[in-house]
């Protein structure tokens, strides 16, 4: 049985990350975690003193640096060489530092080669804004996953309200149809729909249902 790559995309909050752990582990697959990738480069970068303007450093980083993923039951497991960072790469020290350098465009040219490298043999699943229009345009199947902006925000209003935050439903609509707009618009890789991507719109779905659709997906694939 062929085992695929699979390219989830969608605009945020429609559970792209939450349904393609699920279907990973379902399947056997590795879920390859780019958002931790960029992460434990931003860890490297932090932990060899690393400044963004130094444009030399950076390319010498990126020119050296090996980053592995491997399953683990929830998540996976990251290494930068040999040091397991998983734990590391999720500290406030590395938010605040990973956007300037997810940005980067050096950067995000090695981490699109590890990521194809990665996902060559197949059995993976990765999920994104421009996975199947940039990142694997040849993925064997790829999905669009969206819900209405009505849908994602009671989803996250129903998590921060479990946080005890005061956030408004109308608010946090706002602010997710915002970030759409700004997601479709930017410079670079764009938010899109892959000509060849099934659109799946799980506004009235569940976790679990949404699991159950894509892995019924992958199988008449294989």
């Amino acid at each position: 049985m062929k085992r695929l790559t699979v390219a989830i995309d969608g605009p945020a909050g429609a559970g792209k990350s939450s349904v393609a752990k699920l279907v990973a582990n379902r399947l056997h697959y590795l879920y390859i975690d780019t958002g931790a990738m960029y992460r434990a480069f931003t860890w490297a970068m932090l932990k060899n003193h690393i400044d963004l303007a130094d444009t030399e450093a950076v390319q010498e980083l990126t020119d050296t640096i090996q980053i592995r993923l491997e399953p683990a039951a929830e998540y996976c497991r990251v290494y930068v060489g040999d040091t397991e960072v998983t734990e590391d790469i999720r500290t406030a020290d590395v938010s605040s530092h990973v956007s300037p350098v997810a940005a980067l465009a050096v950067v995000r040219t090695k981490l699109v080669k590890l990521q194809r490298d990665m996902a060559a043999s197949g059995g993976v699943i990765l999920d994104g804004r421009d996975i199947g229009t940039v990142v694997l345009p040849d993925a064997d199947l790829k999905i669009f996953l969206t819900a209405s902006v009505e849908a994602r925000a009671r989803r996250r209003y129903l998590e921060l309200q479990a946080k005890g935050s005061t956030d408004t439903l109308e608010a946090i609509a706002a602010s997710i149809a915002a970030r759409d707009d700004m997601d479709s618009h930017r410079a670079v890789s764009p938010l899109k729909q892959a000509e060849d991507a099934i659109l799946v719109d799980n506004s009235q779905l569940d976790l679990q249902e949404t699991a159950d659709l894509i892995c019924r997906l992958i199988e008449e694939k294989q």
